[in-house]
């Protein structure tokens, strides 16, 4: 993402670094929890200025710093010509659906598709169960492409693709992709010098709360808070956190060695913990403290403290880690804590509960895009040009052709995720049956 304004975890997320800048903000009572997906979500402007005073940390950096990876540009495929978008649109069925060329024309790669097929392949059992909220597909129209991709050879992908699906643009067609990745951080399981940033998993007090049950009005509207007497309230923000609200409970699975990146995780919603004696703990994301997400890159760009060029997520973990008690200050501003679980077995997991494969997982919006699709991006950045498979969300990700890419783990992710915003056009490869109930031939 180019510049870090959108870090975030599906995911669960939460979703890409770009939005640490750009996304729009959320705001809410208590909370309006942002997205159920695996990341975390961004959300209403931070105050000007620090409203606590900061507990500074030592930096004790587990990756190096590194630099954002250079775009290279690409010309992106123009989205065909379509109709205006209903403004009360909330889905991909009510925004417009146009048929899209054959999936044979559109210059995926051998290797594309044999990695795009191994991770439909992951996604058939709960793409066939999910209730798809976008209007598109129902959970039948898929028998028949997971039911071939069992056996299917890896060697000729395309061909399944080209056979099982038909291509479809969605309302505008006009795509925008960020990136996110599995961060590697120093952890311990104890608490021991060097490791002493608490990481924590769910308190027993914090609450989800419906607002449906209560009103119509509020339908699928849903807030997180702790029961303070007889009253609801917000939950503790990432300043008291920061400043020994959870101590002494029990809560830590974990100590980071590092404090800002030790944040990033949390923006990115999982991640590894290399641990002393080299054993490997992975972490994912449990849930989040109701409050909102502020990115501190768009703060620091606002603020003049850091430069468009500055601004990714490299640029910005530099930032904070020249003066600790400014840095500590800064990430305060963001007041979402993310807590964690340990994840055993393959992952991390994406928002359908299974495995998400680097350079092969997008997440997306499920009003738009059924989870568990594949997705054709044609961008003017060339590394995420191709198919993928929407397996993931994120509470940053939302509306037509939004997509954030997941590029794996190790320091090769790490700089193509961080730097990652590029623009473009987006098609949905549907199952031909799909298609036929969708758009009837003439």
């Amino acid at each position: 993402m180019p510049a870090l304004g959108s870090f975030g975890m599906r995911r669960t997320r939460v979703f890409g670094f770009s939005f640490l800048v750009v996304l729009p903000l959320l705001a809410g009572c208590a909370s309006v929890i942002p997205d159920s997906g695996s990341r975390p979500a961004t959300t209403a402007p931070a105050p000007s200025q620090p409203t606590t005073a900061p507990r500074p940390y030592q930096p004790r950096p587990s990756e190096s710093g590194g630099v954002a990876a250079k775009p290279i540009p690409a010309t992106p495929r123009a989205p065909f010509p379509a109709a205006a978008v209903p403004t009360d649109a909330t889905t991909a069925a009510a925004s417009g659906i146009l048929a899209g060329p054959d999936f044979a024309t559109l210059g995926v790669t051998a290797d594309q598709a044999a990695t795009a097929l191994a991770a439909f392949r992951i996604s058939c059992p709960s793409v066939q169960r999910r209730a798809d909220v976008s209007g598109l597909t129902q959970g039948a129209d898929w028998a028949e492409s997971c039911n071939a991709a069992k056996n299917w050879s890896d060697s000729a992908a395309a061909a399944f693709f080209t056979r099982y699906f038909g291509t479809v643009q969605i309302g505008a067609g006009t795509a925008f992709v960020t990136g996110y990745y599995e961060p590697e951080i120093a952890g311990s399981r104890d608490r021991r010098p060097g490791y002493d940033i608490p990481i924590y998993r769910r308190p027993a007090d914090l609450v989800d709360v419906d607002l449906g049950l209560f009103s119509d009005e509020l339908k699928d509207k849903k807030i997180r808070g702790r029961v303070e007497g007889s009253n609801l309230v917000q939950y503790y923000d990432r300043a008291a956190i920061e400043s020994g609200a959870l101590d002494g409970r029990g809560l830590e699975i974990a100590y980071a060695a590092d404090a800002a990146e030790f944040f990033f995780l949390q923006v990115q919603g999982s991640g590894r913990l290399r641990l002393p004696d080299g054993g490997i703990m992975r972490i994912g994301y449990d849930t989040q403290n109701g409050r909102g997400y502020v990115g501190i890159g768009k703060l620091l760009l606002d603020r003049g403290e850091l430069q468009r060029g500055q601004a990714s997520m490299q640029g910005i973990l530099d930032y904070l880690r020249a003066d600790p008690v400014r840095g500590a200050a800064v990430m305060n501003e963001n007041p979402s804590w993310v807590f964690f679980r340990e994840i055993t077995g393959p992952g991390p997991l994406g928002a359908m509960g299974l495995p998400v494969t680097g350079r092969a997982s997008v997440a997306a919006d499920p009003k738009y895009v059924p989870l568990g699709a594949p997705v054709f991006l044609s961008l003017d950045r060339a590394e995420p040009n191709g198919l993928w498979i929407a397996q993931d969300t994120g509470g940053a990700i939302k509306g037509a052709n939004r997509f954030d890419s997941f590029w794996g783990a190790g320091e090769d992710a790490r700089a193509i995720a961080g730097g990652m915003a590029a623009r473009g056009s987006a098609l949905l490869l549907l199952p031909r049956a799909s298609i036929a109930r969708l758009i009837p031939a003439r």
